[in-house]
């Protein structure tokens, strides 16, 4: 790709950073939305979750073929197929006339987005290729997340009050294809020099694993946890998941290099990132859930209430990338660990939900914990890659969220309907608090999962690590291009 001007890269920043809203501001606002649409669908919660994990499940299934794909035949050819599916998607959702419809047109909404994040992604880091420069673009990229987190909740509380939740989906579409004019005008093509090759069995084993496991968490707590079909379900998610173990290093290009996770940057960047968002889908679908159901609030109003959390994220985003630039990944990493910690504690333990100060106090803690936590595992992901996999690199950190989205979200839902179950109750709103208890206690571990990661692996020890991890790719990388050449 030709060196770009300081002032043409800044565009294809902003370009990028279109898509990465549309798609972050999807997730927020849908959140805001649930109750009344579980009114309208007379659903329960396991019909809620899959209104998210539907998204979330085919994101986080397919980012890494699309990271491979963009490398292969074109970026901005795949960015640009992403713009207009997820576009169209939208204005399915828009359209759905039950829960079932609403369902299946999210996972078009994901096929779109699988083709958005992890190659904007790739374009930056083949944009900016000096890595202050290069952290200081994905702190502005982390910053979009915080502005989707604020403007979310409000503008889907606004919609919902106003017009009804579908005109959510409706944002979506001047962005969309705002973004897709510019990025046919703006966006230079780029490919990796030697790509790899499609694997099929790669790509069949990872929806297997996802797909399976999350089945099995989200029915489970209705057809009962040792039930033949969720065994069964359980049983093909680790049979995947052995398979993918086993087949992947065997291929010369297989769709998961599990070289990568020899550094410990990176591989501690990817609990990370699945902890992280694994705790974020949860505090939004517990949050939402009680604002609007027990504690009767209207959407607009339970969206402001979840401002303070938005607004810190949107602060801190861009501070964690000056600050990964300036000093690395630590610290950023310690501060979003302790306070993702203190935030699931006070609801965990001291029952924070319960009282308007300590609410605000525990939504602020996640806000800052989350807006810190973004830019050290995205730099981290890619940094000291080959670039001619920046692609997959990135795919692999895409997917890691979204993994921890999915998760996150079934196993909060799981046992929150697990606890209503226990406790008999016709509605779950009568004993919401009780039974979210141990949920927000998974929250607080997932929180403790970031600091203790994060301590364990930004380090000089595992900075070593991803040196020589970075070296024998490379090696390999000449060694194969000489084999394909002769």
């Amino acid at each position: 790709m030709p060196e770009l001007t300081q002032r043409r890269r800044m565009l294809v920043l902003a370009i990028c950073c279109m898509s990465l809203l549309i798609v972050s501001l999807d997730n927020t606002v849908l959140n805001v939305a649930l109750p009344t649409m579980r009114r309208e669908f007379d659903a329960g919660v396991s019909g809620m979750q899959w209104t998210i994990d539907a998204y979330t499940l085919v994101l986080a299934s397919l980012l890494m073929l699309a990271g491979s794909t963009a490398d292969r035949i074109g970026r901005r050819k795949v960015f640009q197929a992403g713009l207009l599916v997820f576009t169209l998607g939208s204005v399915l959702c828009s359209l759905a006339p039950n829960l079932e419809s609403l369902v299946a047109f999210r996972t078009v909404q994901a096929v779109g987005g699988s083709m958005l994040n992890p190659v904007a992604m790739s374009i930056i880091t083949n944009t900016f290729t000096e890595p202050r420069e290069r952290a200081r673009a994905i702190g502005v990229w982390g910053g979009v997340v915080g502005i989707s987190m604020a403007a979310g909740p409000l503008v889907g509380g606004l919609l919902v009050d106003s017009v009804g939740w579908r005109a959510i989906f409706w944002v979506n579409l001047p962005v969309g294809l705002a973004a897709l004019f510019l990025t046919t005008r703006y966006v230079p093509e780029s490919r990796a020099p030697e790509p790899r090759r499609p694997d099929p069995v790669g790509q069949l084993l990872v929806i297997g694993v996802l797909g399976a496991l999350t089945y099995a968490i989200i029915e489970a707590p209705t057809a009962g946890w040792t039930s033949p079909l969720i065994m069964t379900f359980a049983a093909v998610a680790a049979t995947a998941f052995a398979g993918l173990l086993l087949y992947e290093p065997r291929r010369a290009e297989p769709l998961i290099d599990l070289r990568f996770f020899r550094s410990a940057p990176f591989s501690g960047a990817t609990v990370i990132a699945v902890a992280a968002f694994a705790a974020l889908g949860g505090f939004l679908f517990l949050s939402t859930l009680y604002l609007q159901d027990v504690r009767g609030l209207d959407a607009l109003h339970a969206g402001l209430w979840m401002l303070p959390m938005a607004a810190m994220t949107l602060v801190c985003a861009p501070l964690s990338g000056r600050l990964v630039g300036a000093r690395g990944p630590r610290a950023s990493l310690l501060i979003a660990g302790v306070a993702m910690t203190a935030s699931g504690v006070l609801f965990a333990a001291f029952e924070a939900e319960n009282a308007a100060l300590s609410r605000v106090l525990a939504y602020v803690l996640f806000g800052l914990g989350f807006g810190f936590v973004n830019a050290p595992i995205t730099n981290t992901a890619v940094a000291g890659m080959p670039r001619a996999q920046a692609g997959v690199a990135a795919a692999v950190a895409s997917t890691s969220r979204q993994i921890g989205q999915t998760l996150g979200i079934a196993v909060i839902g799981a046992v929150l309907a697990s606890g209503v179950a226990v406790a008999h109750t016709d509605s779950y709103a009568a004993d919401f608090t009780g039974a979210s208890r141990p949920a927000w206690w998974i929250i607080t571990g997932c929180g403790a999962a970031v600091l203790a990661v994060g301590a364990l692996t930004s380090g000089a020890w595992a900075r070593g690590t991803a040196r020589r991890t970075a070296e024998r790719l490379t090696l390999s990388n000449k060694l194969q291009m000489t084999d394909n050449k002769t």
